[in-house]
């Protein structure tokens, strides 16, 4: 099978067989697939899409690419969530520990942040000392030993998905909903997992901008689930405003540390203890989902959530101490308040402009080479809905020396104020769960 053959194929509108779509992605990993190829490849699914079996067909084909982590020897039900990305999406940070310290292992593999959206891979290692880069060896060991283990995508894990991602990020095919759900899913079935609970952003600082493409992805993935014999569960949840009061990573992790002491933002709270119910009645440990509310709203008050947290923490090279003394995580060397330019209510926050203040700032990536400065960031005042007066602060935006300017320009303009005041919107907008789930 020429790669030139399929590709016209399916940039003509035909359907590709499973085993014409493994051998595609075999011959993208192995090299005889130029990058050039599956550029063009990846183009012409971005226009003419997939059918059912040709993304079920890819997501098998990525996920058989490299090694299909076995946790058999891990007692439980091993469940894990992932969230499409957002501005101060911090959730999996609070989350993971709580989850595991009510009984449910959790083998959670990370990305990192990339233009707009922060990665839960940068925020911990805003954390001194803390390795995402372990071997599987260790991966596996801790996952059976604390319930929990916090890692990158390793070179063994789904690494078709690895290249592909890489490729789609220059050429302009990232937004596509059978490429988006088959990588989400090869790199998660491929962790060891037993299910899944998909946290699928909706709104301006989401990928997914309309209601109706975030339930088209999310019932994909639960599709994709069933399929390969995992329950899933979707929940889709506003991405309209940024979560919380803080974006930047050592900002979003200090405000994981207040939730787990048992204070943090009510949307961090409400999100953390939704999706962690859902994946301890997925894990068998609660009977619905109200029981599920409860035993995660006990671990963050309790400590025993927090206190998982520390040991996995020291277990993965970090310094522990920073959950009773954040002083010891990074801090940037100042401060710059961002004024309202008038009285009124914020009646919406452009929030992908948000994220982008924080990434001129060097809190983000503009190319998956760029460093991130762990510092800065930005703290939020105003949320939809709240009032504000001329000149008070819509944001202050924690500095070192660059973008400064820009950022400072982006944050302003991302509120919009207004003379009159608008209901805050839903943070739960739907739930979508198949086959067992």
């Amino acid at each position: 099978m020429r790669a030139y053959d399929l590709i016209k194929h399916k940039r003509d509108g035909g359907a590709l067989t499973s085993e014409q779509v493994r051998a595609l992605v075999a011959g993208y990993v192995d090299g005889s697939v130029a990058d050039y190829q599956m550029a063009a490849f990846a183009m012409a699914v971005f226009f003419r899409g997939m059918s059912g079996d040709e993304v079920v067909g890819l997501t098998q084909a990525m996920l058989h690419s490299g090694i299909v982590v076995d946790l058999a020897d891990v007692p439980g039900v091993k469940v894990d969530k992932h969230s499409t990305g957002g501005v101060g999406d911090k959730i999996s940070l609070p989350l993971a520990p709580a989850v595991a310290a009510c009984g449910v292992p959790v083998p959670m593999v990370s990305g990192r942040g990339l233009g707009h959206t922060g990665g839960t891979l940068d925020k911990l290692e805003s954390i001194p000392g803390f390795k995402v880069d372990l071997p599987l060896t260790d991966y596996r060991r801790l996952v059976r030993d604390l319930g929990c283990c916090l890692i990158g995508q390793t070179k063994e894990i789904a690494p078709a998905d690895k290249k592909l991602y890489a490729l789609r990020d220059v050429t302009a095919t990232v937004d596509c909903i059978p490429l988006i759900a088959s990588s989400i899913m090869s790199k998660k079935l491929a962790e060891g997992i037993d299910a899944l609970v998909l946290d699928v952003k909706v709104g301006s600082g989401a990928f997914m901008k309309k209601r109706d493409d975030a339930a088209t992805l999310a019932r994909t993935m639960v599709e994709l689930g069933a399929g390969m014999g995992k329950q899933v569960v979707a929940r889709l949840t506003s991405m309209e405003q940024p979560l919380g009061a803080l974006v930047g990573n050592a900002l979003e992790v200090l405000e994981s540390i207040e939730v787990l002491s048992g204070g943090g933002p009510k949307d961090v709270v409400e999100l953390t203890v939704e999706l962690g119910a859902e994946m301890l009645v997925l894990g068998k440990v609660a009977r619905d989902v109200a029981d599920g509310r409860a035993r995660i709203s006990k671990s963050l008050q309790d400590g025993s959530a927090k206190e998982r947290f520390g040991r996995i923490i020291e277990a993965q090279g970090g310094d522990r101490r920073v959950l009773d003394d954040v002083r010891r995580l990074p801090t940037a060397p100042r401060t710059l308040p961002v004024p309202a330019p008038r009285a009124g209510y914020v009646t919406a926050v452009d929030t992908e402009a948000v994220g982008i203040a924080s990434m001129l700032l060097g809190g983000g990536r503009q190319r998956a080479s760029d460093a991130v400065d762990p510092r800065v960031g930005l703290a939020v005042h105003r949320r939809i809905g709240d009032r504000v007066e001329a000149g008070e602060p819509l944001v202050t935006l924690h500095v070192a020396d660059a973008g400064v300017d820009a950022a400072a320009a982006r944050a302003r303009d991302a509120f919009v104020i207004g003379d009159g005041p608008v209901p805050a919107p839903a943070l739960f907008l739907e739930r979508i769960a198949g086959g067992t789930a």
